[in-house]
């Protein structure tokens, strides 16, 4: 049998086919737009998600038995804001997940209902990308959308409904809406009532590997599969590249070079930083995770590369980059704000240190080791709740660069390893679907079978020492350069 995995991103929705042993057998992707109509606003229209995704799972199975397709799922970007009207209609353009708009409604949130209270009701207090705080935004700012409201959303689990009619989302992306009870895998009460909503409102939320329903008639139709097909509630884009890399079980840990980047730490028992500056949520496999996000990751890579230098041959600019752990050129990667562990929509990218004889080279390998020093931020915070760890798988566009798998490895002192393949939420979303078709017991088993490591990046102590000091100074720059950004 044949299992469809999309991952729902940012830039592109990418698709991919495997079979029943875990073998990849194709791998579309398919662009859409990005709107940015106010400096720090980020949007795109749900519709263009769907139409894209409709056109690359044609494209993805035109050459195989389509009688073979027995299950859809997904790995989605986390966050964003899709409202529907009573007619199922999408009254505004979808509020993404890098969208820094809500500064007042997240302050609001913080400091007069309090982070105890949200940290209570939700395990996570409130950051700038979060749906609660864009829901707040649009009550505020456009009450007039916000009276039509009948159906609030994530983008994955918009597909899902187009799929399916089924209004649906899973434990681990509602976690990150602050609409969740994280702890008992439900809808709170009390920030539904906060956000002056409805728990009807709110999706039906599942597990990540439980089937939601089957495609419909018309989808079926269209794309030639039978209408026996199922269809997995899936995961958000972190939890579902968890699964993709075998990161299922405890204490576990993945990172994301993905545009958003990511460390997420698996584990069996419920837990919550007790500084909020980790996010706290369900996990894909039926537990729960720790997780540092930060907003811009490969995307400060491709901004440096398409805008700045104006190249699409990444690979030809990192080659002259040979010195590591003696760069004298510092980049913060906030791009677009950040969230862990600042919680600062206001933070902003800045490069330090540059001289006369400073060069391209080292303003781009400036880029890559402020990422790695941005995400050894959050594991910081791991770390003083007494996590130990070892190890890391790695997924993400950016996982495809040798330097910089090197880089995080010795900025982050861990080993790290490769998985097979590096498609780490269309996977995930794959696997889900298996195991909601009862191809196998549970997501841990089919990770096991499924998940090989191919490659495995070991830190040189030397580099770790040089790396270390560096990363020393990089965290002395956001707190001077944090009034700048007021």
């Amino acid at each position: 049998m044949f299992y469809i995995g999309i991952d729902l991103g940012t830039s592109a929705v990418k698709l991919l086919l495997m079979d029943s042993e875990g073998k990849i057998v194709n791998i579309v992707s398919r662009e859409y737009p990005l709107y940015f109509p106010h400096p720090g606003w980020s949007e795109q229209k749900p519709q263009d998600w769907y139409e894209q995704t409709i056109l690359g799972i044609e494209e993805l199975i035109q050459d195989v038995d389509k009688s073979q397709v027995a299950g859809i799922s997904f790995g989605g970007q986390m966050h964003g804001l899709v409202i529907l009207d009573e007619d199922d209609n999408v009254i505004r353009p979808a509020i993404l997940w890098n969208d820094g708009r809500t500064g007042e409604e997240t302050e609001y949130l913080n400091n007069v209902i309090g982070k105890e209270k949200l940290s209570a009701y939700t395990a996570n207090i409130a950051f700038a990308g979060f749906t609660a705080p864009k829901l707040l935004w649009v009550k505020n700012k456009e009450p007039e959308n916000f009276a039509r409201i009948a159906k609030i959303m994530l983008p994955k689990d918009y597909i899902a409904y187009k799929l399916t009619g089924v209004h649906c989302t899973d434990v681990s992306d509602a976690s990150g809406m602050l609409l969740f009870d994280v702890r008992n895998r439900r809808w709170s009460q009390e920030m539904c009532d906060i956000c002056g909503i409805q728990v009807s409102q709110l999706a039906k939320c599942y597990e990540s590997y439980e089937a939601v329903g089957t495609v419909l008639p018309e989808v079926a139709a269209r794309l030639g599969i039978s209408q026996s097909v199922k269809v997995a509630a899936g995961a958000g884009d972190n939890a579902a590249a968890a699964v993709g890399t075998g990161t299922v079980g405890d204490n576990m840990c993945n990172i994301s070079l993905g545009t958003s980047g990511t460390i997420f730490i698996s584990s069996k028992q419920f837990g919550v930083d007790r500084y909020n500056a980790l996010h706290s949520f369900a996990h894909a496999d039926g537990s729960y995770h720790l997780m540092g996000c930060m907003l811009s990751a490969a995307s400060c890579n491709k901004w440096w590369m398409d805008e700045i230098v104006g190249t699409k041959d990444y690979a030809a600019e990192q080659q002259p980059i040979e010195k590591l752990g003696e760069n004298h050129v510092f980049f913060l990667p906030y791009l677009m704000g950040e969230r862990s562990p600042h919680n600062d929509p206001e933070a902003r990218a800045v490069f330090l240190g540059m001289s006369m004889d400073t060069t391209r080279a080292d303003m781009t390998q400036a880029v890559l080791e402020g990422v790695a020093f941005a995400l050894r931020d959050s594991l910081e915070v791991a770390k003083s709740l007494g996590i130990e760890l070892k190890s890391t798988k790695i997924c993400g566009g950016g996982a495809k660069s040798p330097l910089w798998k090197k880089i995080v490895a010795n900025v982050l002192n861990l080993r790290v390893e490769v998985p097979e393949s590096e498609e780490g939420p269309s996977m995930g979303g794959a696997m889900l679907a298996a195991v909601a078709c009862g191809e196998y017991a549970n997501v841990e088993e089919i990770a096991a079978k499924v998940v090989k490591v191919v490659e495995t990046v070991e830190p040189e102590a030397e580099l770790v020492a040089k790396y270390e000091e560096r990363y020393q100074q990089f965290k002395r720059i956001y707190p001077a350069c944090k009034p700048l950004f007021r």
